[in-house]
């Protein structure tokens, strides 16, 4: 039997939005988001005003919409993660600290246990997820350059899992302990195939080899980039494949495949 976590919305704690600041959100034109209510994609509340209807999107509306559309939330979270300016992110998928994204992986991890396709992996799915995630807030502590925290979405039925931040990146990172790194592809190397060692208070540093192990074992898939260079990892890969990418950002970007 499927459990389910019913929560009631306050509707006068529901925020509201027009149209205009609804596209903003979801990155994408007012006449896009027109054609999505005419054509029932995505469906605008209506209230009177006068002789007049105004169409409204609600903050639960919009976070309910992008949590089964997995091109819209794609699109939202990489606005956020590769923009010089970023746009504020709808609540449920933003983790401004550490606490708030534990929970929201504790929630990721019942859900996966509520779907039987996935109970003999969850585990592996959550613990990967957790070390990109933690990864972020230890490496960034103090010194995130503009905003704090992670993007953290996923889609069960999609199989994905993003996370993002707008922290230093992983090449600022690791130069701290190996300053004669060469470029963001060297750093993603690093990150992903060598033990590094001496990281005060402990071995920080070394969940992503963790992830690697975890992906070239299992069914699983992974891109993960920073900077200018694009990781990707799957079953069996001996060694990582990194490549050059014409979009650059300074933080990290992962996608979970599973």
């Amino acid at each position: 039997m499927k459990l389910c976590i019913c929560v009631k919305i306050n509707p006068a704690m529901d925020k509201q939005y027009s149209i205009s600041e609804a596209a903003k959100i979801l990155n994408i034109n007012v006449q896009t988001l027109r054609r999505w209510d005419k054509s029932g994609r995505f469906t605008a509340g209506r209230k009177p005003a006068g002789n007049i209807k105004h169409y409204f999107y609600s903050e639960n509306d919009i976070e309910e919409f992008l949590s089964q559309d997995w091109r819209a939330l794609l699109k939202i979270g990489a606005a956020w993660s590769f923009n010089s300016t970023p746009r504020d992110l709808p609540g449920r998928f933003y983790c401004p600290d550490k606490s708030i994204f534990k929970a929201r992986l504790s929630r990721l991890e019942f859900d996966l246990k509520s779907h039987p396709d996935f109970n003999e992996i969850f585990s592996l799915i959550v613990a990967m997820a957790g070390e990109i995630g933690n990864n972020s807030f230890d490496h960034n502590l103090g010194n995130w350059p503009d905003v704090n925290g992670v993007f953290f979405a996923y889609i069960i039925k999609a199989g994905k899992v993003i996370l993002a931040d707008r922290g230093q990146g992983v090449l600022a990172t690791l130069k701290q302990v190996k300053p004669d790194l060469a470029d963001d592809a060297a750093a993603l190397n690093t990150a992903f195939t060598e033990i590094i060692s001496g990281r005060a208070p402990e071995k920080r540093g070394n969940g992503l080899k963790f992830v690697r192990e975890v992906i070239v074992k299992n069914n699983f898939k992974l891109v993960f980039q920073s900077g200018a260079a694009i990781l990707n990892l799957k079953k069996n890969d001996k060694l990582p494949r990194i490549k050059t990418s014409s979009n650059w950002l300074r933080g990290c970007w992962a996608i979970i495949s599973f």
